[in-house]
């Protein structure tokens, strides 16, 4: 499996108009979750993020969402941000523009059906795939948000230790990091994630949400 776990800077030139990380000198990380809500997995996470007193953003997937309202809502209520992650998990490479448009503002509609308020404002692309004219039609509408370190605990050949230490050293202040909200990624996040949080809090971190 091919990935980057650091984002380059080439990559992050691609797309100027996405958010890739925060130039922040503070001690602030971060962190997000993709693919969610899942009953195997949210509350645990959330349950996680309330220990260390941590926020995070959380880019959920429509049908989720429409399947698992009281997650949803779980995560709202906690002061969790909540971002647009398309209703199907679409891949931007292999649809049309008229098709992946449509499919955000299915997960949009689902957003606002369960509570969230509005519109999401925060969009990130399911595997990361975008065109330029893609990114040019959506970054009308909302701040996409990509990343500059991919946990990749999704990637069942990594083991749960190497991708925590690997995470660990790949993380820098302004830093967007990503978890997975998935049964893939289960072993690994359940077992950084907490690793993660301790690490960075007893160095005086904060975690934030993206608003």
């Amino acid at each position: 499996m091919l990935y980057f776990r650091k984002t380059p800077g080439w990559l992050k030139k691609l797309f100027p108009q996405a958010t890739w990380n925060f130039h922040d000198t503070e001690k602030k990380i971060f962190l997000t979750f993709d693919d969610g809500p899942i009953p195997e997995l949210t509350p645990w996470v959330l349950d996680t993020l309330k220990e260390f007193g941590a926020r995070g953003t959380f880019f959920y997937v429509g049908n989720n969402i429409k399947k698992h309202p009281e997650l949803f809502k779980r995560a709202s209520d906690e002061g969790h941000s909540i971002g647009n992650h398309t209703f199907n998990h679409l891949k931007g490479w292999r649809n049309s523009h008229e098709d992946y448009m449509a499919n955000i503002a299915l997960c949009e509609a689902a957003i606002v059906e369960c509570g969230g308020g509005g519109p999401a404002g925060l969009f990130r692309p399911p595997y990361g795939q975008l065109t330029f004219s893609l990114a040019k039609k959506i970054s009308a509408n909302y701040r996409i948000i990509m990343w500059d370190y991919l946990t990749g605990d999704f990637d069942q050949s990594l083991s749960p230790e190497k991708c925590h230490v690997e995470t660990i050293k790949g993380t820098k202040p302004g830093s967007i990091v990503i978890y997975h909200e998935n049964v893939k990624a289960e072993a690994r996040i359940k077992y950084s994630l907490p690793k993660f949080l301790d690490h960075f809090s007893s160095l005086g971190y904060q975690f934030c949400a993206i608003g």
